[in-house]
């Protein structure tokens, strides 16, 4: 599921409208699709119109601070209307209702050769845009545009919530704005692994060679700017990590990247830690596999003396001597197997100066109860 949600095209939404788009014979659909992180589709196609199809999307709301507007905001429209689909949407208003946008796809209008695949993929691409236009428009709403304003007093925190029950921050400082991420882990080998990156991400941070990279920081305490905030959302076992955004990062191009990297920076790291335990484990494996190797190609004493046993059976048929050959091969595996793990259990342990301590403890005469010592007065 982490890595559903890398990719801006959705993976569901890209094969429906391919089927619809390649299909011989107009094909009447109604189809609800619901994705990653609360995502919702309709698509809907009828035999009355066979070149048309009707795209409904429903993204979830980032912060109940920043509430949406009534419509699709314009800067969003904007977005939508840059994506290269040489014309083949249209957007629908008002859209329909429980949906934020309604698009009306043009199939007459899409090449039935490879550009079909291009084109149908940035049409997949529309609710990465929905959600990074929320986004947007908070930072550039707490961008600095003039010297009094850098100046000015830090804001409270914002709440963002983009992955159910993995909420994050965003805070403005004075001369930069501060993402903020509570890290939490089920398992206690996930928490040391994203510790070690956590750590290792921000000694590599402070080089010189990534001096352009945002600041990385990581704290296993929650930092002074989230005081106050509830303790559900701070209550975490792998720390906080924090990236501080300068103003020339949110300008232009830079912008889109940097919104799709916060929105995806939990599951970027659940990712790496996953990928990150395969590897060990597999490393694990393999050296117990060599170990295992080892130990059966070391031979023991048992099989050496059958080795040494001259064989006085009588001849047969050879099938026969195969399957006896099998069996006993068997058998001397098993004994061996059997050793292998039973030889430092049926010894004792051997402790220094015992058998002279039990040869004197034999020695001494056993107390007589019947014995009676007189009184001395």
């Amino acid at each position: 599921m982490a890595m559903a949600c890398f990719d801006r095209a959705s993976p569901a939404l890209k094969k429906t409208l391919l089927e619809l788009h390649s299909a011989e014979k107009p094909v009447e659909i109604d189809q609800h699709i619901h994705e990653f992180n609360a995502v919702r589709y309709h698509i809907q196609s009828s035999d009355s119109e066979p070149f048309l199809a009707h795209l409904s999307i429903s993204t979830p709301l980032l912060s109940e601070e920043f509430s949406r507007s009534h419509g699709l905001s314009f800067d969003a429209a904007q977005m939508i209307r840059d994506i290269r689909t040489d014309d083949a949407i249209e957007i629908v208003e008002p859209a329909k209702e429980g949906y934020q946008l309604t698009l009306r796809i043009h199939l007459s209008k899409i090449p039935r050769r490879k550009e079909s695949v291009k084109i149908i993929a940035q049409i997949s691409t529309v609710q990465a845009v929905l959600l990074s236009s929320q986004l947007k428009e908070m930072l550039r709403t707490m961008n600095f545009t003039s010297k009094e304003q850098v100046h000015a007093v830090m804001h409270k925190p914002i709440r963002l919530v983009y992955q159910q029950r993995e909420p994050f921050f965003v805070i403005r400082q004075p001369t930069k704005i501060t993402a903020v991420f509570p890290m939490r882990f089920k398992e206690d080998s996930d928490v040391i692994i994203a510790t070690a990156f956590f750590q290792e991400l921000m000694d590599v941070g402070s080089r010189e060679g990534w001096a352009k990279a945002p600041l990385c920081t990581w704290s296993p305490i929650p930092p002074p700017e989230l005081r106050g905030e509830l303790l559900e959302d701070l209550s975490t076992n792998c720390g906080f990590v924090s990236f501080d955004i300068t103003a020339r990062r949110i300008k232009g191009k830079k912008l889109d990247k940097m919104v799709w990297s916060l929105l995806n920076f939990h599951a970027f790291v659940k990712h790496h830690v996953k990928c990150t335990r395969g590897f060990i484990q597999r490393r694990m494996r393999k050296r117990l596999d060599n170990l295992i190797e080892i130990l059966r190609n070391k031979g023991g004493p048992e099989e050496e003396e059958e080795e040494e046993e001259p064989n006085n059976e009588p001849g047969g048929c050879g099938c026969m001597r195969s399957l006896a050959g099998t069996s006993r091969s068997k058998a001397t595996l098993e004994r061996r197997r059997r050793s292998l793990f039973s030889n430092k259990i049926r010894y004792s342990i051997k402790v220094r100066g015992w058998v002279r301590f039990r040869h004197r403890l034999s020695k001494i005469s056993k107390f007589s109860p019947r014995l009676r010592y007189p009184k001395l007065d």
